[in-house]
Parts: structure tokens; sequence; C-alpha cells
């Protein structure tokens, strides 16, 4: 026979602190969304144009029929071996861009850096460094990328002493920084703070072991 039974149930913030912690732990493994790192990417792809990068992009089917071009960034973390962050795509230079860098992020001084090694090792070499960056193996980290820099000269000069090394050492400082601003978007989204706000948000209740009711 049917029967009714009676479940008294609680909001996130009145329940004692070791169900809190179930509470959270379901929210952290069930409901972060799934794409929680477009706005870091969305980020990433201002800052490379700014800094003269094409990502490179692929289409995606959307649901209503349409494609958009998704960019190729690539990351695994945030606690093993290997994790990282990786781009693929081309480098030219573009004017002004430690100046646009510093108006778009006028705090970021690791951003100022490499903006300013690339136009450094750019004006060295008369400009005409051109870059192309791949992606190899089965990591995401920044030495997964194959990064070829050549110099496009009419009269066939060499690339100056060091100029290699400096704009791969710039583009893999771009794929860590890249994968801080995700680890630091990872931490806030999934730190007790976050997760209490979003869970009383949406008017979640819990038992009083935590366990999500309804």
């Amino acid at each position: 026979m049917p029967r009714t039974v009676e479940t008294v149930v609680y909001s996130i913030e009145e329940l004692p602190e070791a169900a809190k912690e179930s509470a959270r732990a379901w929210y952290r493994e069930t409901c972060l969304e799934h794409e929680w790192y477009d706005a870091v990417f969305e980020d990433f792809e201002t800052v490379c144009r700014v800094l003269g990068v094409t990502l490179r992009t692929s289409p995606v089917k959307l649901m209503g029929g349409g494609t958009r071009e998704n960019p190729h960034l690539f990351f695994r973390g945030f606690a093993s071996q290997g994790d990282g962050a990786s781009f693929e795509g081309s480098l030219e230079y573009v004017p002004g861009g430690a100046r646009a860098i510093r108006a778009h992020a006028p705090k970021d001084e690791e951003l100022h850096r490499i903006a300013d090694e690339l136009q450094a090792v750019q004006k060295r070499n008369f400009y005409q460094l051109t870059v192309t960056i791949r992606t190899r193996g089965n990591y995401c980290h920044e030495h997964s990328m194959a990064i070829e820099v050549e110099r496009d000269s009419p009269t066939w000069q060499p690339m100056t002493d060091g100029a290699e090394d400096a704009v791969t050492e710039a583009m893999r400082d771009l794929a860590r920084w890249l994968y801080r601003q995700l680890e630091r978007e990872y931490e806030y989204l999934t730190s007790d703070e976050a997760v209490d706000e979003t869970i009383a948000a949406n008017g979640w209740s819990f038992t009083a072991q935590g366990c999500r009711f309804g």
C-alpha cells in the first residue's frame, strides 16, 4: 500500500558543517557547468588578438543546425602531473600591441612582460617574424606546443641570435598564463563561498546528512 513519509529538509545555511561539506561535494561533482571556462577562453581570445596571435579554429555544429568556429584551446587540470594549457595558431607583429594589452589588462604585469618581449624581439628583426603553433602528443601543457619561428625577410636575412628562443618562450608563457586564469576561475567557482551562494540561489534543499532532496 502507498504510504506517506515525511522528511525534514534544510537549506544550505541551516545545515551543520559536516552536512554542508556533503552538499558542496554533491554540487561540485554534478552541478558545475560543463563549459564553466567559457569566460576565460573569451578573454584569452581577446588577449591573443591584441598580441597578434590568430587562433586556429574548427567548425562545430550547433543544435539549431548552424555552425560556429571553436578556437583550438586545450587544458587539463588541476592537480596531476602533466596538467596545463596549450593552443594552436599563428603569430604576426601587430603595431601597438604592448600599449593595447595595457589598456585591456592594466594590472596584469605578466601580460605586459610578454607583450614587451614580443615587441622587442620583433624590433630586432624589423618586425618580420612569423610563428606557427601546433600541439603534439596527448598532453595539454605548454611544452606540448610545437613552435616554428621564421623571418619573412625580402633579403633573406636570418633571425637575430636568440630570437627563436625568445618567441618560443613567450608563447609558452602565454599558455602558462591561460592555465593560471583557468585554475583561478575553477578555484573560485568551487570555493565554499561560491558553492553556498549558488545552492542558496537555486533554493535546493537537503537532508540533515547533506543529501540533496527532491
